[in-house]
C-alpha cells in the first residue's frame, strides 16, 4: 500500500487520483471493463451523447499520424434515451467518477440533455462539448463565439444540478477568454483542450485520407500546445481545469498538474494500450517519491511559483 495520497477535489468532486479517461476514447464506461477494474481510475467521462442518436460521418473516418491521429468520428452516439434505458443500469456499482459528455446543435437542445442527465443519481459531473455548429446561428461553433459559449453554459447553468465543465476548443485565437467566459456563466470546471483541427492527403489517391476531409489531431502531438492552453488558464481563472492532449505517462500528469491542472484526462493512447489508465495510476506515487511530494495535490500549479 503507498503511502502517497491521490486524492484531489475537482470543485465538489472527489477524485480518488487525478487520472481519468477522456471522452471518445472509453466508450459508455464498461468497453475496457475487460482489461482491469475502471473504478481503479479517478474517473472515466462518456462518449458524447446528444438528444437524438446520431450515425456519425462515413468512413473513412480515423487515420494514424506522426505521434497521433485524426478522428472525424462525427460524434457517432447511442442518444440520450438510449444511454438511460441501457447503459446507466450498467453502471451502477461502479466506485469512481462518472462524467457524462453531451452536446447539442441549439442552446435548447444543451439546455435539455443538462437538465435530463442532471437527474440520474449515478452521474456525478457533465462534461459539455460545445466545439459544436449552432444551427440556428450559421453554423458557427458555440466554442468559437464568445458570445455564443456564454449563452449555452448560462443555459445549462440554469438547469444543471450537477458540476459543469466545459470543454474548451484550442481552435480560437486566445483560449482565456473563453475560460474566462465559462467561469462568469457559472461553470465549475473546464477540460483543456479538445482536438486541434488537422488533415491527411493520401498521395496515391490524390485526395484527402478522411471523408471529412478534415479530422481532430490528438494524441502526444498536440501536447506541447495543450500544455501551454491548460499553463494560460490557470492564470486566468480559478476554477479547476483537467488537462488533456497526449498523456501516456504519469510524468505527463504530473507535468500537467505543475503547470495548473487539477486533474488530467487520457485520451487516444487508450487505444495504444487499453491499461494506460490503471498503468499511470498505479505508478503515480513512484514518481511523487522520485520529486518528494507526498500529496498529489500540493503540486497543482507548482511551475507557476
Amino acid at each position: 500500500m503507498s503511502d502517497k495520497n491521490l486524492e484531489v477535489r475537482f470543485g465538489e468532486l472527489r477524485l480518488k487520483n487525478p487520472v481519468v479517461t477522456a471522452s471518445g476514447t472509453f466508450g459508455y464506461g464498461l468497453t475496457y471493463s475487460k482489461f482491469y477494474d475502471v473504478s481503479t481510475l479517478g474517473g472515466f467521462v462518456t462518449k458524447g451523447l446528444s438528444l437524438k442518436p446520431k450515425a456519425g460521418n462515413k468512413p473513412p473516418r480515423i487515420c494514424e499520424t506522426a505521434a497521433g491521429m485524426l478522428n472525424a468520428i462525427g460524434l457517432q452516439n447511442i442518444g440520450l434515451d438510449k444511454f438511460i434505458s441501457q447503459k446507466i443500469p450498467a453502471l451502477k456499482g461502479v466506485d469512481t467518477a462518472i462524467i457524462v459528455n453531451f452536446f447539442g446543435n441549439t442552446v435548447e437542445e444543451y439546455a435539455e440533455i443538462s437538465a435530463r442527465l442532471s437527474e440520474i443519481p449515478q452521474v456525478s459531473a457533465l462534461e459539455m462539448n460545445i466545439s459544436c455548429p449552432n444551427v440556428k446561428e450559421g453554423g458557427i461553433a458555440f466554442g468559437s463565439d464568445v458570445r455564443a459559449t456564454s449563452k449555452v453554459v448560462s443555459a445549462c447553468r440554469k438547469t444543471s444540478k450537477k458540476p459543469l465543465i466545459v470543454k474548451l476548443s484550442p481552435n480560437v485565437t486566445d483560449i482565456t477568454e473563453f475560460a474566462r467566459a465559462c467561469e462568469a456563466e457559472g461553470a465549475d470546471g473546464l477540460s483543456v483542450i479538445n482536438t486541434l483541427v488537422g488533415m491527411a492527403i493520401d498521395i496515391n489517391k490524390r485526395r484527402p485520407v478522411l471523408s471529412n476531409i478534415t479530422g481532430g489531431l490528438s494524441g502526444p502531438a498536440i501536447k506541447p500546445v495543450a500544455l501551454r492552453m491548460v499553463w494560460q488558464c490557470y492564470k486566468t481563472v480559478k476554477i479547476p481545469i483537467f488537462g488533456i492532449g497526449g498523456i501516456s505517462s504519469p510524468e505527463d500528469v504530473i507535468e500537467f498538474m505543475m503547470a495548473g491542472a487539477t486533474a488530467v484526462q487520457i485520451g487516444s493512447m487508450n487505444f495504444v494500450d487499453p491499461h494506460i489508465g490503471k498503468r499511470i495510476a498505479d505508478t503515480l506515487p513512484s514518481v511523487l517519491d522520485r520529486i518528494g511530494e507526498s500529496h498529489i495535490s500540493g503540486i497543482i500549479g507548482a511551475a507557476h511559483s
